[in-house]
């Protein structure tokens, strides 16, 4: 190799390394919209549906009805969210109950978003119940996740496995059934209204890193083209 041609090793493996990250970004992306895509398409699906009685595997989203009796000495909190109220901003979780079924395995229930500082008691619904609401698939646990305390029932990932296990319950259904129910009237917990609107941005996010790529390219081969001719 020539000491002339030497000189251009080192730029161009860099741009090559930058090409493939950035080609790969992108490719990355490529399928997280085609996933996304489809968990849409399985939401709008659920959300044009009327709520059908469980059977034995459900569609994820899908909105299904459900018999049994709450168990709230086994209740657990998931997550932390901050809502607007009518005294400003307040910060709360959501409630996790499993659904005791005769003759069927125990369901964990999100019932809705509870405010930590409250002063009126929560609804807690005694007896035989139905409930409806639409299928969550279970969430697992990532780098960046916060860390569950099972001895406080406190959970951040949202993993009926997990959470039944903390609170005694073996062998739950493997989703989490999220309660869905009229809009807020001042009782708490405050349930979804409608299925999750998850946002779409991954077309963004092709179109930002593939064009990098191509910039990058082009760029390195208007200086490459000057240096040569230097």
């Amino acid at each position: 190799m020539t000491p002339r041609a030497r000189r251009f090793l080192l730029p161009g493996f860099t741009t090559l390394i930058m090409m493939v990250v950035l080609v790969g970004l992108g490719t990355w992306q490529v399928y997280r919209l085609h996933w996304k895509e489809r968990i849409l398409a399985q939401i709008a699906l659920g959300e044009a549906s009327p709520p059908k009685p469980l059977d034995a595997n459900p569609a994820p989203y899908q909105k299904i009805f459900v018999v049994g009796r709450f168990l709230f000495d086994r209740a657990a909190q998931f997550g932390a969210e901050v809502r607007d109220t009518d005294t400003g901003p307040v910060m709360g979780f959501y409630q996790i109950v499993p659904l005791q079924r005769d003759g069927a395995s125990t369901i964990m229930v999100n019932r809705g978003w509870i405010p930590q500082k409250r002063e009126v008691p929560l609804e807690d619904p005694t007896g035989i119940v139905t409930v409806t609401g639409y299928v969550r698939p279970p969430d697992k646990a990532h780098w960046f996740s916060a860390a569950d305390d099972q001895v406080a029932r406190d959970f951040y990932t949202l993993d009926p496995t997990a959470i039944g296990t903390a609170v005694g319950i073996t062998d739950p259904a493997p989703f989490v059934l999220v309660e869905l129910g009229t809009p807020f009237d001042g009782a708490y917990p405050a349930p979804a209204e409608h299925l999750p609107r998850p946002p779409n941005n991954h077309l963004s996010y092709i179109i930002t890193w593939y064009g990098l790529a191509v910039s990058l390219a082009v760029i390195f081969m208007i200086w490459l083209r000057k240096a040569w001719r230097s």
